[in-house]
């Protein structure tokens, strides 16, 4: 069997078996297809592939360009494709088994500060229907509820809980988890769906998602982000906003006021609380800085 049809045969066993989303299929698709190329041009098959030749590849990504983030996913995709393969033995031999990707460069995320955000979301006016009220609304629940723009982009009405004021969420792997709605967010949302929802829907056609378009379809993730970017730059904020910026505050300002990082962990709907502890490096640089500049011994002498 080529590589063409294994990984065909991979991609759907991450659809049915572990439910994993399009977006990541797609991402392994092109990792695996690169690999593929490399190995059909130095006339290798599955079977043939061994240790040192993952780890050639893993040079010749890094001799490509390919930033570090990237080679050590790439290097993920591999490990997983292989140890599937060994367990439908179509290998023998997993040559991935001790794959290494490199340890990638801590990124401290972006975020704005509380003061940014309460200029931001206090800038669009929910009075202006639908486009005002539609916008307010989903960037309260952006920061509120510290959702991913594809949770956003596939909330439907249902899944509002006003009498528990939650929200049901489907995220990564088609989890479910369910995130609180804050006050400002429902009372948002709330005037949305009284007020200007109903002028987004077009006669004839299905309105089954939430947050929908001048044209009644659903919004895509880069319309979203291009109305965060305008109404940002409306107001003079910097040019890197964007939706996971909101995500980001979220979780920053929780763990600034005390919330437990399991809780956030919890409510960000991460597997591992290892990416939630990014965060607790953005607290840590607050501290230092506050530290800096109170301290009667916080600053070097000069």
């Amino acid at each position: 069997m080529g590589f063409g049809s294994l990984i065909e045969r991979f991609l759907l066993y991450l659809a049915a078996e572990r439910g994993l989303s399009v977006n990541y299929r797609e991402s392994v698709r092109r990792s695996l297809s690169r690999f593929a190329q490399w190995c059909g041009e130095r006339g290798l098959q599955a079977a043939g592939v061994t240790e040192p030749l993952l780890a050639e590849y893993r040079q010749f990504l890094h001799a490509e360009g390919l930033q570090a983030s990237s080679c050590r996913i790439a290097m993920v995709h591999l490990r997983r494709f292989f140890r599937y393969l060994s367990s439908c033995h179509i290998v023998q031999h997993n040559p991935a088994e001790l794959l290494q990707g490199g340890r990638a460069a801590m990124k401290i995320p972006e975020t704005l500060g509380a003061e940014q955000v309460n200029r931001l979301l206090e800038s669009i006016d929910p009075g202006d229907i639908p486009f005002g009220a539609r916008d307010r609304a989903m960037l309260e629940m952006l920061y509120g509820s510290g959702l991913r723009v594809s949770e956003l982009v596939q909330l439907r009405p249902e899944q509002v809980d006003w009498d528990e004021m939650f929200l049901r969420v489907v995220g990564k792997g088609q989890k479910t988890r369910y995130v609180p709605l804050g006050g400002m967010a429902a009372t948002a949302l709330r005037r949305y769906m009284q007020h200007a929802r109903s002028k987004l829907i077009h006669p004839g056609r299905r309105a089954s998602v939430l947050f929908l378009s001048n044209r009644g379809a659903a919004l895509t993730r880069e319309r979203i982000r291009q109305i965060i970017k305008e109404r940002a730059r409306a107001i003079g904020l910097p040019e890197n906003v964007y939706p996971h910026i909101m995500r980001h505050s979220f979780a920053t300002h929780l763990l600034e006021n005390g919330a437990d990082l399991r809780v956030i962990q919890d409510m960000l709907g991460h597997a591992d609380l290892a990416t939630t502890q990014i965060y607790t490096h953005v607290e840590k640089k607050r501290l230092v800085a506050l530290h800096r500049s109170f301290h009667p011994r916080g600053r070097k002498d000069e």
